[in-house]
């Protein structure tokens, strides 16, 4: 059930507590932007604040204030042992179930402390104490500037927050191009403009950063990996982990390549099979009225939302891929009209 009242989590924080901030596995822009503005916040409210993550977040992320303080549990793990252990609250900052913090998991799921979600994502577990989750809302980014300004702390926002923001909203909207059909999220942006955000630096920040193997992975994956099927206005790109080898894969290189698929005209659901890690990373996109949440969570124990999903699959890549084609004949024809 969707919590849209700021009032319990509020009157959480009103005093200074020890507050651990995590956000899911595979970080995303969203993830990362929304977790550093909110710790940037809680410390201006005196609040002794960490940050962790399951795993390493892209290198095209390392620039937003405070980065460098996050916390990797994969690769610091008696750090954050201890940081669990001092929390007296624990945020999950733009997930909506503790099993995405990975081999984390069982340790925050076994802390004392308060846990608070702060999320955007449907169908939120029932093991937090408390709840802001809004689907409807673009981001989490954007429920952290809502979340400042019902606590009357507007006053507090500055240039680094800004931006941390920024790109959360950008990068979780494609550059503002899905999830962003209200009037709300382009007055944030605006309110960021004013306190003193280039909005062309971050994003060459964020999207002109690519290496020559990310450009050539890129290449690879549209040219020779790209299947079109255009009776059932699907397209989807397979990467296996000899394919990620060759371009020297690295966490971030693969992000938005699924969109290219999307792309192409008429074409109204697009996937991304990514072969890493013992397991088949799924990324769905799709156009319009046609839920791929929805086809995630039925056929591949995934989810997300109406129009990006993903799930992490433990078949093979060809049986994945395998399972993907013999569902579409059931969607054909919702998939021909989606507008």
């Amino acid at each position: 059930m969707e919590n849209t009242d700021f009032s319990i989590v509020s009157a959480l924080v009103s005093k200074p507590l020890r507050i651990l901030i995590t956000t899911h596995s595979n970080p995303d822009g969203d993830a990362i932007g929304s977790s550093l503005a909110l710790a940037a916040y809680l410390k201006k409210k005196n609040h002794l604040v960490q940050l962790m993550v399951p795993d390493p977040y892209p290198d095209f992320l390392a620039w937003m204030s405070g980065h460098e303080q996050i916390l990797i549990f994969s690769s610091n793990k008696a750090e954050c042992i201890k940081a669990i252990g001092r929390a007296e609250m624990i945020i999950a900052s733009d997930y909506n179930n503790l099993g995405r913090l990975n081999d984390a998991a069982p340790l925050v799921r076994q802390s004392g402390a308060i846990k608070v979600l702060i999320d955007h994502h449907l169908n939120p577990s029932d093991e937090f104490d408390h709840q802001i989750s809004i689907s409807k809302i673009s981001s989490t980014s954007e429920i952290i500037y809502n979340f400042i300004e019902k606590m009357g702390d507007l006053h507090l926002l500055d240039k680094e927050i800004a931006e941390c923001i920024y790109a959360g909203i950008i990068t979780d909207t494609g550059s503002l191009s899905y999830a962003c059909n209200y009037v709300k999220t382009y007055l944030i942006m605006a309110e960021l403009f004013r306190l003193g955000i280039d909005g062309e630096h971050l994003h060459r920040l964020i999207y002109d950063t690519y290496s020559e193997s990310r450009l050539r992975l890129l290449g690879y994956s549209i040219s020779d990996q790209l299947v079109v099927l255009h009776e059932y206005h699907t397209a989807f790109i397979t990467l296996s982990k000899e394919d990620l080898a060759r371009f020297d894969h690295q966490i971030g290189d693969t992000e938005g390549v699924v969109n290219y698929a999307l792309s192409i005209k008429d074409i109204n659901l697009a996937a991304l099979f990514m072969e890493r890690d013992g397991i088949v990373k799924a990324s769905f996109r799709s156009k319009g009225s046609f839920a791929v949440n929805t086809l995630a969570a039925k056929y591949f124990n995934g989810g997300g939302h109406r129009n990006a999903a993903g799930a992490n699959v433990t078949t093979t890549l060809e049986e994945t891929v395998l399972k993907f084609k013999q569902i579409l004949p059931l969607y054909q024809s919702t998939l021909k009209s989606v507008y």
